[in-house]
Order: C-alpha cells, then structure tokens, then sequence
C-alpha cells in the first residue's frame, strides 16, 4: 500500500463545519429532501431512453448502416449522460434516501459495460478523498503516454501529448469496457483496497465476468446474430462509434474540472501529511466551469459544479445550482478562493493550455501544494 495520507488543520478553521450547517439550513428552510426530485426522475428516463431507444430502434426497424451509425452515436450521448446523470448520484447515495433504490440503480453502470464495485473505490475513495495528489488520485496518474499531473513523471514523447490527447480520450469508455475492471480487480486487492475474504473477492470476479458477458452478448453479438444484412464488421464500427462519443464526453467534463489552470496538485510530505484540511483542499484542487449554461449543466449531471460535488458528493446534483451560493459566499467570507471558468469553451481551453504545457514539461505556471 502507498503512504497513508492525512489531511490537518492547524489553522483549527470553522469553514466546513459553517458551510455545512449553511447548507443543511437551506433544505431545512426550504422543506425539501437533498435527494432526487420529479425533475431528477424524469432525468433519469431522458437519459435512460437516450441510450436504450435508439438499441431497440437498431435491433427492430431494419435501417441501413447509415441509419444505425447515427442511432449508435446517439447511444453514445446516452451513455455518457447515463454515467454522469444516473448512476453517478446513485453510486453516492446521493439520488435517494432508500439505499436499495440506490444500488439498483448504481447497476446501470453495469448494464452499459462498467463494474459499480470498481468504480466506487477508484472514485468515490480515491478521487473524492485525495484529488489531485499524484499515485492516490489515479484520475491524474501517469496514464502510457499521458501525464496529467506536474508530479508525475515526464517522458519525451509526451511533448506530442496534446496532438494525441483526444485519440486517448476517445478509447477510454472501450477500455472501460474490457480491461479496466479486471486490471482494476487485481490492482485493489494488491493495494488493500479490497479487502474481501477470498471467497468474496471470488464472487467480485465472476460478478464481473457475468456482467461483461451480459454486455458483450447485447452489444455486439446479438446485432449481428438477429439484425440481416449486417457484418460483425459494421456492428463493430457502431459499437466503437458509441464508445468514441462516450469516451470523448466522458473524459472531458471530468478533466475541466480537475487539470485546469490554478487548481494545485498538493504534494505530501514523507509522511503522507497535507497541511491543509479536507475541504479547502477539494476547493483548491477543483473548479466548476460554465454555471450558467442551462443545457449542459441538464446533460453533465451537474459536473459542471464539480466543487459542490466533491464538497457535498451525497445531495443530489439537481440541487447544486441552488447551493453554489452558499458555497462561494462562505468560502469568500474565510479567505478561499472559489474557482470556476464561466464557460466551457474557457475551461476547455485552459486544460488544452495545461495539457500542452505538462507535455513540454513546463510546470512552473501550475500550483504545486508542496507540504515537505
């Protein structure tokens, strides 16, 4: 296992505590639940149909390769909305107060390719506690080719890396797919992050097996089985459509929240401290991009508030429009800066700026946290 990492408090500040009783107050004053509404469930069926009708319209209207293409690219907005809007919340607890409706919905992710176990330790544990921090946060570690962090290593051919960053970006939701989970499998047992008997860690693999066969049987197979006068070639082609969509999607709101300019990259000290508490940490380390924009803060899933998110990752996200106030003005009234783009093409191109810089090894310009 790597170093433990401890987060302090020396300054023995009151902000999270204020923040959260502020917030608290809101839905206790406003006499509403911090879990889904009507608008969320109706978001949740959008975004479901998104995904599914256009597999039913693929497997039982006959249309040529042109049409199936476009209905693929749009199961691909639909799985990107699905993992961003439904299951994210669901694998927080977050979209109700009814754990089972939460579980059973956390298995969407499943049923699109991925596997919810993995995903909770590798975002709910490791991103949400220690973001940013280089070989704990693995959304920043050292990906082949791609560096995301200043802390992580720099090789020559990644000074090509925002030529190439996108071709990356797109195979994500396809590795996701296929090897993640299973590498991941082994890689949390390894690290002690999972820490199941071996006849639990034994079910957690076969679960995977079944789950990916179930996809793959769907997905691919049973196009080209049931649907004549289509090659496994060209359900193939669709297939790699969707996840090219997703992926791109996928990867993207994710990265504008986290490698932007003035986010920092905390380094602890050899004893895995962080002088610095939790939350100013994920303030410092997250930014929220394009909070007026009403469409795509509907598609993201509220990503777009990413630093609510990652404050208060168990309110649903239909609510944190209403709480960035709260947030900001709390965080102005301690001294905390609140970062944010106001658009997304603002923060798409300060992560381009990023990503170039880190690939010329230029890191001066980024906030490195060094606690040492």
């Amino acid at each position: 296992m790597k170093t433990r990492i401890k987060f302090t408090n020396k300054n023995k500040t009151q902000f999270y505590n204020i923040l959260k009783e502020r917030v608290d107050n809101y839905f206790i004053e406003n006499n509403i639940s911090q879990h889904a509404n009507a608008s969320m469930v109706l978001k949740t069926i959008v975004m479901l149909s998104l995904y599914f009708v256009p597999y039913i319209l693929i497997m039982t209207q006959g249309y040529g390769l042109a049409g199936m293409w476009f209905c693929s690219l749009v199961m691909g907005l639909g799985l990107a909305g699905i993992g961003m809007s439904v299951m994210h919340d669901a694998n927080h607890g977050a979209y109700s107060s009814n754990m089972l409706v939460n579980k059973i919905l956390s298995f969407t992710l499943n049923v699109v390719g991925g596997d919810n176990k993995n995903w909770k330790i590798q975002h709910n544990i490791l991103h949400h506690t220690f973001t940013n921090i280089y070989e704990h946060d693995r959304d920043i570690d050292n990906k082949v080719i791609m560096r995301f962090s200043p802390a992580g290593e720099y090789r020559g051919i990644q000074r090509f890396q925002v030529v190439y960053v996108f071709l990356f970006y797109s195979v994500l939701s396809l590795y996701w797919t296929t090897a993640k989970d299973f590498v991941q499998y082994f890689e949390f047992i390894t690290e002690g992050h999972n820490r199941g008997s071996k006849g639990k860690r034994a079910i957690d693999l076969l679960t995977i097996i079944g789950w990916k066969f179930f996809y793959w049987s769907y997905i691919i197979v049973l196009p080209a089985v049931l649907i004549e006068n289509v090659t496994l070639v060209q359900v193939f082609i669709g297939f790699l459509s969707l996840h090219v969509v997703a992926g791109l999607i996928l990867s993207i709101v994710f990265q504008l929240a986290h490698v932007v300019e003035d986010t920092t990259f905390p380094v602890p000290d050899d004893k895995g401290n962080i002088d610095n508490e939790w939350a100013i940490h994920q303030l410092n380390t997250t930014a929220d991009f394009s909070r007026n924009n009403r469409l795509i803060t509907y598609y993201v899933g509220g990503l777009n508030y990413q630093a609510i998110h990652h404050l208060f990752p168990g309110i649903c996200h239909i609510h944190y429009p209403k709480i960035a106030p709260i947030v900001e003005e709390t965080a102005k009234e301690f001294g905390i800066p609140y970062l944010y783009n106001n658009s997304i093409g603002s923060a798409f191109l300060s992560h381009m700026r990023v990503i170039s810089r880190l690939g010329k090894n230029e890191t001066s310009f980024m906030t490195i946290a060094n606690s040492m």
